[in-house]
């Protein structure tokens, strides 16, 4: 229960943040944020507002943050903020019962629930809100996020009109935005790439392509009137370049014609671009076919679909119970997998490019897609500017902005692409899917950790269906033998178990992921100690007491007999000793079940640092 009167609730009031151009369409007084879904149902007191930016919460514990001036704050959005283009889906609690909620509602829910697409889950209780004020604040959040709108209503353009135009004088210090030819020659002087390339103005003004950015770089010897012929497209652009001097280009593919003739042209066409790029100073020039070699969208697109269910959880019950097949639906869902083959892929391209000395061509369809994605992961891992704040921004603006990425179709910012009541539709290229081969990601090129643990013999019945290459295999392993160096080449690990999952999201039901101040998680960790010393004794006065009584032929009985079984099952019979935890919440009472967990879908395995 919430027992407040007015001028309490006038003195607590948090400020409402606005960014210029930001405007407040409606709030509501007196809605709980609940912390996590129990029994006890603990939450906060506050206001939930919407602007035409957000969806915001502003309870009574952020006043004291706003004073604390050491605090890591985001400048845009806080932690209660929502964008409306974050909000996934809306769903409303009515006697108990969960529905979606779009449209005109006839009856207003008592609790509403937002998922998001970072893979928050947000729940607010209305049942101490004025009706007039959640008809007001549910009627808004459904309007401004799940209606359909015009370009010209996002926030970008009240936004751009109200916020200062800041003339950049030193492009060291700020995020270069690459809407100048002068933008361009600095990253190619930046890059010593200006040897080789050089920046056009051909499209300026947006007359040849309205997908090309109004200026870019291309290799020097290419005629600029090519670039007319057929819109952009068989045009290699320059993205970046190497300290040795091999470059990163992108290409999008040429339109698929039925014509001969046409065909012919195509071909003629391109012989000669390559014949431009296969000369000195360009002699080697690897190309990478995304579109056919490597991931399709919709398989990316129905791998994050089944990755995001197992995130968008509205109670501890709902939690525990997909925990105990947490390992088995993670794998299924191959997003971890296509992880790792976009990383993988990244260090095959840095591999030639810092080792072999080879310049690089990625070619897809329109080369605004996995284009992006790789040759920012590329660049992320030779290039230490882009590693700062300043350049992590210009690399997003380069690439991703003027490199004509679909942010609208992609994202379905404006919400015209529902083709029913809440199921979206993306709109994607029409190209085929592709199933991975089946394989567990889990034991993906695990070959030196199962070497180490269990020796070669094991080693033998876990096989890896997509070996990695011998030169690239002894890049990569040679690189992580060294020191690593934060201001040069920097590769991230590729092996199945080193793919992980972020702790914020799956560790959300966990109660002491919650604790304000950290006094009891101190507690915890000390109480945890001392069990671990106490068992420690036990085993030594168990083994003893054994030792003593038990037969030497009785031994290995009492290993199989173990309760607990190691993650390693069946590969080694490992003796592994668990206590139960010290908190009783239902979850870990059926993990603490004395049957055998090799019986069940996945046995017990300590996540660690997930």
């Amino acid at each position: 229960e919430i027992h407040t009167n007015e001028k309490e609730v006038t003195e607590k009031e948090v400020t409402l943040h606005l960014l210029p151009g930001e405007q407040l369409l409606c709030e509501a007084s007196t809605v709980l944020k609940y912390v996590q879904e129990d029994s006890c149902q603990h939450g906060v007191y506050g206001r939930l507002v919407c602007t035409d930016f957000k969806i915001a919460f502003l309870g009574d514990d952020e006043s004291a943050l706003d004073n604390d001036e050491t605090q890591f704050k985001n400048k845009v959005v806080g932690e209660n903020d929502i964008t409306l283009h974050c909000v996934d889906q809306i769903y409303g609690v009515f006697d108990e019962k969960k529905k979606t909620l779009f449209g005109q509602l006839k009856k207003y829910p008592e609790k509403l629930i937002i998922h998001c697409k970072d893979l928050r889950v947000f729940q607010f209780c209305l049942r101490y809100t004025k009706e007039e004020e959640v008809k007001r604040i549910v009627s808004g959040i459904i309007h401004h996020t799940q209606a359909p709108k015009l370009l010209k209503r996002l926030f970008l353009f009240s936004y751009a009109t109200a916020a200062q135009n800041n003339t950049v004088t030193d492009p060291k210090n700020h995020t270069i935005m690459f809407d100048t030819l002068k933008d361009w020659c600095w990253e190619l002087e930046r890059t010593k790439g200006n040897m080789k390339y050089k920046a056009v103005s051909v499209n300026e003004g947006y007359k040849v392509c309205e997908r090309l950015p109004a200026y870019f770089v291309v290799p020097t010897p290419l005629p600029e009137e090519n670039v007319q012929r057929f819109q952009g497209h068989g045009i290699p652009i320059w993205c970046w370049s190497c300290h040795n001097g091999s470059a990163l280009l992108k290409m999008s593919a040429l339109p698929k014609e039925q014509d001969d003739g046409i065909l012919q042209i195509q071909k003629s066409f391109l012989d000669g671009v390559y014949k431009t790029i296969h000369r000195p100073p360009y002699e080697i020039v690897k190309t990478e076919d995304l579109s056919s070699n490597f991931l399709s969208l919709q398989e990316i697109q129905t791998a994050y679909s089944k990755f995001k269910q197992l995130f968008l959880i509205d109670n501890s019950t709902e939690f525990w119970d997909t925990d105990i097949k947490w390992f088995s639906l993670l794998e299924s869902s191959s997003w971890l997998d296509i992880i790792r083959r976009c990383l993988k892929k990244a260090i095959e391209i840095t591999e030639c490019m810092e080792a072999q000395n080879m310049n690089v061509l990625l070619l897809e369809e329109n080369a605004s897609d996995l284009c992006c994605l790789i040759s920012s992961l590329v660049q992320l891992m030779m290039d230490p500017h882009c590693r700062t704040r300043i350049g992590f921004q210009s690399l997003i603006q380069k690439e991703w902005v003027m490199g004509g990425h679909c942010f609208l179709d992609r994202c379905n910012h404006l919400r015209q692409n529902d083709k029913e009541e809440h199921q979206r539709q993306l709109s994607l290229p029409l190209t085929q899917s592709k199933s991975s081969p089946k394989r567990g990601f889990f034991r993906e090129e695990t070959d030196h950790l199962i070497k180490n643990l269990l020796g070669k013999r094991i080693s033998k019945l876990i096989n890896s269906s997509d070996e990695l290459q011998d030169n690239f295999r002894e890049f990569y392993d040679s690189w992580h033998s060294k020191p690593t160096d934060y201001h040069g080449l920097l590769l991230p690990h590729i092996e199945g178990p080193e793919i992980k999952v972020w702790a914020q999201r799956y560790l959300r039901w966990i109660p002491e992921a919650q604790i304000l101040g950290g006094s009891r998680v101190a507690t915890m960790s000390k109480l945890l100690e001392m069990i671990e010393e106490v068992q420690s004794l036990q085993e030594k006065i168990d083994e003893r007491h054994h030792s003593q009584q038990a037969p030497q032929a009785e031994a290995p009985c009492l290993l199989r007999n173990s309760a607990r079984l190691s993650s390693l099952f069946p590969f080694a019979l490992l003796q592994r000793h668990s206590s139960k935890p010290v908190l009783p919440t239902s979850g870990w009472k059926a993990l603490g079940d004395e049957d055998d967990l090799a019986k069940r879908e996945d046995e017990f395995v300590d996540l660690g640092d997930v």
